[in-house]
């Protein structure tokens, strides 16, 4: 048996599932988006996941036309269906079928499609030896324009970035905003270790208020490790102990080289390793 798709209250395989080339989602990246993780046959985090993808739906006035207690069923069943218990989940909601102009109020309703699969960013030897990551020129969103809080289906700005990153030959690209700070990378947050201490940009740095970042700030604090958010130039990630990124896809993997600069060591430090330890025993313990 293949691969089923949840659209809109039916499972369809793989194969047939499809949507409109009038939804506004493909015509427009109107929508909105999550990336969740299933452990163990365990959603991740579901509860703060629906959250985000509700508030990103009420910033773009898109009505989600189903219920959280629903989206969370269905997430389950699609699971349940394609008989996956380690898994990467794409939840959707899409602004729906409309005319060929801009205006969202043609839309006669939004669409929901759920998607679970397999997914594996990195090889393992990333996470045992360190990424090489690189500062990029594309420019992060401003807020004012499109704030990032917002995890829609245009991507097309941290696309750009991730083709630098590529173009240059490494996995990963660091994204500044309009005033020179560190925001995030093409997909996950960052964190450096700065004297014994996780710091991280904070949202007004326009950044996604990542689940994961969250989850290890609360890991940091349970073992002591202070967590700061405080905004960050090129020059604290150069002078940086330790680097490590965090996402959903990712979890937590180590950098070890910015820009061809070295990182302390060139391995992947102490306080980054023990995290990922305790992120990996928190979600497949």
């Amino acid at each position: 048996m293949g691969l089923k798709v949840y659209i809109d209250g039916k499972l369809i395989d793989k194969e047939d599932a499809k949507i409109s080339v009038f939804d506004h989602g493909f015509l427009y990246g109107d929508g909105v988006f999550e990336g969740i993780r299933a452990y163990n046959g365990k959603v991740f985090k579901m509860k703060e996941h629906l959250d985000r993808l509700w508030h990103s739906a009420a910033a773009i006035e898109l009505t989600v036309p189903i219920s959280k207690e629903q989206f969370s069923a269905a997430i389950e069943a699609t699971l349940k269906d394609n008989n996956l218990r380690d898994s990467y989940i794409r939840a959707i909601v899409t602004r729906g079928i409309g005319s060929l102009g801009l205006n969202p109020w043609t839309c006669k309703g939004a669409s929901v499609v759920i998607i679970t699969d397999s997914i594996k960013l990195y090889p393992q030897e990333y996470y045992e030896k360190g990424l090489s990551v690189i500062t990029v020129s594309t420019v992060r969103n401003h807020p004012n324009a499109l704030d990032p809080r917002i995890k829609s289906l245009n991507y097309l700005n941290n696309i750009l970035a991730k083709i630098e990153g590529l173009n240059a030959g490494v996995e990963e690209a660091i994204m500044l905003n309009c005033q020179g700070y560190v925001a995030e990378c093409t997909g996950d947050n960052i964190f450096i270790v700065d004297r014994g201490r996780i710091v991280t940009p904070p949202t007004s740095a326009g950044i996604l208020e990542g689940i994961t970042r969250d989850v290890v700030m609360e890991l940091a604090a349970s073992r002591g490790v202070a967590a700061e958010e405080r905004n960050l130039t090129r020059y604290d990630l150069f002078t940086a102990d330790e680097c490590f990124l965090t996402g959903t896809a990712a979890e937590l993997i180590p950098v070890v080289k910015i820009d061809g600069r070295i990182l302390g060591n060139g391995k992947p430090g102490p306080i980054t390793m023990q995290l990922l330890q305790d992120f990996r025993k928190l979600t497949t313990g």
